[in-house]
């Protein structure tokens, strides 16, 4: 995703900036090249990648819970 001038990002609610907060990730090389080769292949970002995963795997667990499957 293109950043503007002033940080903010293209997309999202229009005259507000998308907050992101920095965060590092260790991880063992082979999960390293493996995501890296999934996200080109995706045409994304590894960033972005990493970011579309986490979003799907919240989205599913989020779901879960409304049909009676408890944790």
């Amino acid at each position: 995703m293109a950043r503007k001038a002033d940080g903010s990002s293209r997309g999202g609610k229009p005259g507000k900036a998308r907050e992101r907060k920095p965060f590092l990730l260790r991880l063992p090389p082979e999960v390293m090249d493996d995501l890296k080769g999934w996200a080109a292949q995706d045409f994304r970002s590894l960033n972005a990648h990493i970011e579309y995963l986490l979003r799907d795997a919240l989205r599913r667990r989020r779901g879960k819970g409304s049909d009676g499957e408890g944790r």
